[in-house]
């Protein structure tokens, strides 16, 4: 791990030029003690490395001076080629371990268009009212699928209804929109999962099979079939005054097939979005009582109304039971 560090380090020094020691303890995530420990075992080790005290000063290399240094570990190499650069991916600082070699392999006046587009240029894998998804065994699935080995997992079904144990090999993993999906061959074929589902892996000794399908190809049949069933969703028409349109959309989020369309009307906003399906549609907006209008379909509107009297002839009038 020190080496690891101490290249890091040396190849901080030598793509961004002069720093100060909190700024690289930050960026290597120990103690300025520890860098400071560092600067003297690159030192001792011939590396022209010195520090400079006080106001402008820092750690630098002599001006010119470059190592030939350059080759990526096997981490860096898979989280390159796999563009993990997302936050929150497991494989975030081998990412970032494998740039910064890259930059430092960059002779001096070409790296500031390089520069310019990791400071200019962000990507937001979610979308606005997406939730943060935790993925606590992604690492493990991903070390599956670069070692090749088979898993067998403990996963939860949608509604977290039942729990299962399957045995399959991975064929790789794929991030849509913020979510994780392994994809799998099981006995009858390849199936779709989704990684904040699986609650428990195991790698195995066995490896794959070395005729498995091409992820790309089975990844697109897959998406195929997932969309073609989302396709029967119930689109929603409705006004909500503009203070309340966030509560809505946030509740509704988890019920929703596609982008809401939003348009403003004065204080009010009318939001057009497609529910899975119309009891998810009742259930969402019933419960948030007349601070919606639904204005269409409809068969949901009679369904609001037929429902709100059911509940009404269930649990009475208060105001009449207390005169």
């Amino acid at each position: 791990m020190r080496a690891d560090r101490l290249l890091s380090l040396l190849f901080l020094l030598q793509t961004h030029g002069r720093m100060s020691a909190p700024d690289l303890s930050t960026r290597l995530e120990v103690s300025v003690r520890t860098i400071l420990r560092d600067v003297e075992a690159l030192s001792s080790a011939g590396v022209p490395v010195w520090t400079e005290r006080g106001r402008g000063g820092g750690i630098a290399l002599m001006p010119n001076w470059r190592t030939d240094v350059s080759g990526f570990t096997t981490a860096e190499a898979r989280a390159l080629f796999s563009g993990a650069s997302g936050t929150g991916d497991p494989q975030r600082g081998a990412w970032e371990s494998a740039v910064r070699k890259l930059l430092a392999a960059t002779p001096e006046g070409r790296r500031e268009p390089f520069r310019r587009a990791a400071t200019r240029i962000l990507v937001e894998p979610g979308g606005w009212r997406s939730r943060q998804r935790d993925h606590p065994h992604l690492a493990e699935l991903q070390e599956a699928v670069f070692s090749a080995r088979r898993i067998r997992m403990r996963y939860r079904s949608a509604g977290a209804t039942r729990t299962s144990t399957r045995t399959l090999d991975p064929l790789g993993l794929v991030a849509k929109g913020g979510v994780w999906y392994l994809v799998g061959k099981v006995a009858d074929g390849e199936r779709l999962f989704r990684v904040d589902r699986v609650l428990d892996v195991e790698l195995l000794d066995d490896t794959v099979a070395d005729d498995l399908p091409e992820l790309a190809a089975v990844w697109a049949r897959l998406r195929a079939e997932v969309e073609r069933h989302d396709t029967s969703g119930t689109p929603v028409r409705m006004r909500v005054a503009v203070g309340d349109a966030g509560l809505l959309l946030r509740i509704a989020d988890a019920q929703l097939l596609d982008e809401p369309r939003v348009v403003a009307h004065g204080e009010e906003v009318e939001i057009t979005a497609t529910f899975r399906a119309l009891p998810a549609a009742r259930a969402v907006l019933l419960g948030l009582g007349t601070t919606v209008h639904v204005l269409e379909p409809a068969e949901l509107v009679a369904d609001l109304v037929r429902t709100a009297r059911d509940v009404l002839e269930r649990y009475g009038d208060p105001g009449a039971q207390a005169e």
